[in-house]
């Protein structure tokens, strides 16, 4: 152009739109406001474009570069003459360094730019300040502000700020537990939000709705939203560490309290890098601890709360300064009930309340008690929905110290919360109200407490599809039932103790599966999951450079794996099945024998059912039996490679582990020991006569022949090697995670045309043999076997195009050298009447969902499983560790077991520890003939297993 300057096209015509264009399309906004620096515009252009790149700097974390670039913005401003600009930048500043933690005169700025501005200026200088005040936990200032703000914007028509004034409200609002307000302020602003082109702030909208769905109880949405946000501000580029805060409520409320922590802690790390917000690494810290004390870890929660409450105090936060007080002083009551062994607070803390301290370094004295109660009062006049959780706390340690007036007021206040609020925060209301009841000696009451607390749980939990979320959310009703339990169990009232123990015990299994969808998405993560760890497998083997590479790959893809089933919404109803009742469970266990294990305050007690009655016994410290199971496994593990097992090592490592598990009750069981003589009836547990005693011709254990004995441990026990026992040893047994699992396996219906499925994995010892001897069994049947009722030929292998023994259809479809893929296993096992896996199994104690099977694609995990339309009605599983399960919640297990059961598996035969390869293939092939000739699994298992300790039966088929 002659004469002329190019106008440079990245410019746009109005410098304002620069400003408009930061939350639209970062990217687009730094490199407009970079070329008007070039291009030598006056100070007022300048100073828009300085305020742009400050703007980003802020946002993308680097504060100390944001803050040189707004400086530099205001002293541009004040160059151009305009009153308003300055006010605009000053505003801007004034966030930016409250966000550093220059509280002082970041309020400065802002209350400088309030002074200097007018009109709709001014509108959006207030919305700032009000922001600010809100980082503050100034609330009532903050509504304040926006109470001016909020109508001139609209009034001005200024529509992307008045959407931005609401939205802030709304958070305002939610600060002040105003839940259906803030949400009618976030859906106003999303409307506004959608006749613009600001796609941040649209995004912005869908996570506020997320965390309204979370303050509404409604998890399952609130992470689906929270994860649609994540997406959105990664496809635009900007990093957003409050959603990683939002994240970790949701993620805490759902129980994941371990990954709420990594979560935070990882987020920290990162703000660290990039030098960003002190006003946002205080509320990660502050995450981080709450997270750590609801994950058990009350040093580093205190280590992680006395941080932030620093940084708090340093920007004038007083209302964030409190909650993070509050949770310093949780952690050391949490760490006085861990160094008096986890039990009753109000008991075995007593003694050392008098010198006012825990072994644990927890404080409790009436030091700890004022300071509780001056907490509530100023959660109160901050207006904090948590000030219930301070009057808790108050109770609770007043009723160490013995103050029974002030833990009665206190718990009074605390127990205000079960009106409103939350499913979770009215269960805690009724949890103080249960305590206030059992302070007073009010059983009625305590009761009524207990199971309207309960109520809650188990709606708050119904909403979830992820079997995970339902067994974790038990966990905020296990202070509640132990205090019924406890109440039970001092009234001598054995049938209730085991009705409130069943009424939270494996409650997970209670409620009908929900399938994950069956998008070709999640199929897709599955598929890639199996075929990155198959490769990761080889790599290893062969010490290849890319294992690394392929790790991380497969951590990503179970993460994205888990996170879609987390969002699985529940049916929102239980099972019709009514559960078991005292009558009706002693009805099915007859003149057989049901233990189930009780622990209540650290103490293991054993209630026996049968012949109609139910008595208990006290065992011992739950302690000293997990102790001992450790001990059993460690040595079981090294015999498990050797040709043979002493003999009188199994015995006496039996021997202490029946002391541990059973105690009295295992003279009561009737066993025949390895000698023929049977175990005598021994002393009367807690003032029961002797049990036992033969009195009708019948055998000395009242036990007719083909009556059950079952185990029914809880959670933290399921893991004992049962068959070593020398009380159980011998006899046909099984194991059920509740009384109520194993009643509706008892009345599983086999199916009518479901066939014998037999699948050999890749690379393990003795298979082969195994597989092939079993396949005989059925190949050799001179007609339809019985397999627990009339076995027909199978014709899964005709429809997924699988071999079969002999290449023709018979009694045993089997899966190998290529065919025992996971979508061909899952075709063949879904719905039949047996099937029997020889692969090598893992089990994952930090994710227990991720156990798996190896086939012949890759692992087949209970991801996997959970898509069987039906389950196989009896199911082996010779492999290592196959029964191992992992205890979550408040008394619930997690494992492929479970998830089967569940599904509707009758009956599973199982290892709970190492498994001598060439030792199970005779026990296997003698457990398929028993199941041939019409034994039931238990029984079929007793038969087969000789000197074999490593397999039980789970369930009841």
């Amino acid at each position: 152009m002659s004469g002329e300057t190019a106008r440079d096209s990245r410019i746009p015509a109005d410098p304002h739109d620069v400003l408009a264009m930061v939350f639209a399309r970062p990217r687009q906004a730094m490199t407009a406001a970079t070329a008007m620096l070039a291009d030598g515009r006056g100070p007022y252009e300048a100073s828009i474009a300085h305020q742009a790149i400050g703007i980003l700097r802020r946002e993308f974390g680097d504060l100390d570069a944001a803050i040189r670039e707004l400086r530099q913005a205001v002293r541009l401003a004040r160059r151009s003459g305009s009153p308003d600009r300055e006010a605009d930048v000053l505003a801007t500043l004034g966030i930016a360094l409250l966000q550093h933690g220059r509280t002082r005169p970041g309020l400065s700025a802002l209350d400088t730019a309030a002074a200097l501005s007018s009109g709709t200026t001014r509108a959006r200088v207030l919305f700032r300040r009000a922001g600010a005040r809100w980082i503050l936990g100034r609330h009532g200032a903050a509504l304040d502000d926006l109470e001016l703000a909020a109508p001139a914007l609209l009034g001005a028509g200024d529509t992307v700020w008045a959407a931005r004034a609401l939205t802030l409200r709304g958070h305002v609002r939610l600060a002040r537990g105003s839940v259906a307000l803030a949400d009618e302020d976030f859906r106003v602003a999303q409307r506004m939000f959608a006749t613009t082109s600001q796609e941040h702030d649209s995004v912005v909208a869908i996570q506020n709705r997320g965390v309204v769905a979370f303050r509404a109880g409604d998890l399952p949405v609130a992470l689906d939203l929270l994860d649609e946000a994540d997406r959105g501000f990664q496809a635009l580029g900007t990093p957003m560490f409050d959603l990683a805060a939002d994240r970790c409520a949701v993620l805490l409320a759902a129980g994941l309290a371990r990954d709420a922590l990594e979560q935070a802690d990882g987020a920290l790390r990162h703000l660290a890098r990039l030098r960003g917000q002190a006003t946002m690494r205080a509320e990660l810290l502050l995450i981080a601890a709450r997270a750590a004390l609801l994950a058990g870890d009350p040093g580093t929660a205190r280590a992680r709360a006395g941080e932030a409450r620093t940084l708090f105090a340093g920007q004038r936060r007083a209302w964030w300064a409190a909650h993070a007080q509050l949770i310093l002083v949780q952690a050391g009551f949490a760490e006085a009930v861990a160094s008096a062994g986890g039990a009753a607070p109000s008991e075995s803390l007593a003694g050392q309340a008098a010198v006012g301290v825990g072994s644990g370094g927890g404080v409790v004295s009436g030091r700890s008690l004022a300071e509780a109660g001056r907490l509530a009062a100023r959660l109160a006049g901050l207006g904090s929905p948590e000030v219930w959780q301070a009057h808790l706390l108050a109770g609770r340690t007043a009723l160490v110290l013995g103050r029974a007036r002030e833990a009665d007021r206190h718990l009074a206040e605390a127990a205000r919360a079960r009106h409103r609020g939350p499913a979770t925060a009215r269960a805690g209301g009724w949890l103080a109200e249960a305590l206030r009841a059992e302070a007073a000696g009010r059983p009625r009451r305590l009761l009524y407490a207990c199971r309207a607390g309960l109520a809650l749980i188990e709606e708050h939990r119904l909403a979830f599809g992820s079997p995970e979320l339902r067994a974790l959310a038990t966990a905020h009703g296990a202070e509640l039932v132990t205090l019924a339990q406890r109440h039970w169990l001092r009234a001598g009232r054995p049938r209730r103790l085991l009705a409130w123990t069943e009424r939270w015990r494996a409650t997970s299994l209670d409620v009908p599966p929900v399938r994950p969808p069956d998008d070709h998405w999640l199929l897709a993560q599955l598929a890639a999951l199996r075929e990155t760890d198959h490769l990761l497998g080889r790599a290893r083997s062969e010490g290849s450079s890319s294992a690394a590479t392929l790790e991380r790959d497969r951590d990503r893809l179970e993460a994205r794996v888990r996170a879609a089933t987390l969002r699985v919404r529940g049916a929102g109803a239980r099972d019709d099945d009514p559960g078991p009742g005292g009558r009706r469970l002693l009805a099915a266990i007859g003149g057989g024998r049901l233990v189930e294990l009780v622990v209540v305050d650290g103490m293991l007690y054993a209630l026996l059912c049968g012949d109609g009655r139910v008595r208990r016994f006290t065992v011992g410290p739950v302690a000293a039996a997990v102790t001992e199971i450790e001990f059993a496994r460690s040595r079981l593990r090294r015999l498990a490679y050797q040709d043979r097992a002493a003999p009188q090592e199994l015995a006496r490592l039996g021997d202490r582990l029946e002391r541990a598990l059973l105690g009295p009750v295992a003279t009561r069981l009737g066993n025949e020991r390895p000698d023929g003589v049977a175990a005598g009836c021994g002393q009367a547990g807690d003032g029961w006569p002797g049990d036992g005693r033969p009195s009708d011709g019948q055998p000395s254990d009242g036990r007719r022949n083909g009556e059950p004995l079952v185990v029914v441990p809880p959670s933290t026990l399921h893991g004992a090697p049962w068959a070593l026992l020398p009380a159980l040893r011998r006899r046909a047994f099984s194991v059920a995670p509740s009384a109520a699992s194993w009643l509706r396996a008892r009345t599983a219906v086999p199916p009518a045309d479901g066939g014998v499925v037999l699948v050999r994995g890749p690379g393990v010892a003795n298979a082969d043999g195994e597989v092939r001897s079993i396949a005989e069994l059925y190949a050799e049947a001179a007609g339809p076997a019985a397999v627990g009722g009339a076995m027909r030929p199978a014709t899964v292998a005709e429809a997924a195009g699988l071999a079969t023994v002999g290449g023709a259809a018979g009694p045993a479809t089997v899966l190998a050298d290529g065919s025992a893929t996971a979508q061909g296993v899952l075709a063949a096992i879904d719905g039949c009447r047996l099937a029997h896996l020889a692969a090598h199994g893992t089990f994952r104690a930090d994710s227990p969902l991720f156990s798996s099977l190896l086939l012949d694609d890759g692992p087949l995990t209970v991801y996997d499983l959970e898509r069987l339309h039906r389950a196989p009605y009896r199911l082996v599983l010779s492999s290592c560790d196959s029964g191992q399960v992992a205890a979550v919640g408040a008394d619930e297990v997690l494992g492929p077991a479970t998830a089967l059961l569940r599904l509707g598996t009758a009956g599973i035969v199982a290892s709970v520890v190492p498994v001598n390869d060439a030792a199970a293939v005779p026990v296997m092939v003698a457990l398929h003939d028993g199941l041939r000739r019409g034994l039931s699994l238990a029984e079929a298992l007793r038969a087969a297993r000789g000197d074999d300790v490593s397999f039980i039966a789970i369930g009841a088929g």
